[in-house]
């Protein structure tokens, strides 16, 4: 079993560097469809194993493989102005599994709510690790950093939202 949940992360973690390249430039912080692909991990996989599939997408980055939006990868990144947004991939998908799994049904209000606390969690680490590399502060950096995103996280998170439903059930079937 743990075999299969392995290779599981490590599709999760695949299926990020590919949703990861969807993204559109409008400034500092691009639109990323990377927190897509990081919320189905966590509602198919639970907060564990989803986690671990995003550790493994930072830490391929990390090393330099180019992973991360526009085929980008390094430390170097990482330690930028959006590399908070990255990082915190680990935590949403920690939390937001937990949230998800915390029940013995899945429920779209335990979803939603799942997903919501963790792009909260991302706004909050991805934002203020942009303030301290870039000096900014934290009001103007929310201005640039989430005003401008959270239609389309909404948006984001109900799609997410019917993936997970659609896909939990045979994922847990391959797990077992």
């Amino acid at each position: 079993m743990a075999t299969k949940k392995i290779a599981l992360c490590g599709l999760f973690a695949a299926i990020t560097a590919v949703v990861a390249q969807i993204s559109i430039p409008i400034g500092p912080v691009p639109i990323n469809f990377a927190a897509v692909s990081v919320f189905i991990a966590a509602g198919v996989l639970g907060g564990r194993y989803g986690s671990l599939s995003q550790m493994v997408y930072v830490l391929l980055g990390a090393v330099g493989l180019p992973v991360f939006a526009g085929f980008t990868g390094g430390v170097g990144h990482i330690a930028g102005p959006t590399g908070g947004y990255i990082v915190s991939y680990i935590i949403m998908a920690l939390v937001a599994g937990l949230l998800i799994r915390s029940g013995k049904k899945l429920s779209n209000k335990r979803i939603i709510l799942g997903l919501t606390i963790g792009q909260i969690i991302q706004y909050i680490i991805g934002t203020f690790w942009y303030c301290f590399v870039t000096k900014t502060h934290w009001l103007s950096a929310l201005m640039v950093c989430v005003v401008p995103f959270i239609i389309g996280d909404i948006i984001k998170i109900i799609i997410s939202t019917a993936a997970i439903k659609k896909l939990a059930v045979p994922f847990k079937m391959i797990i077992k």
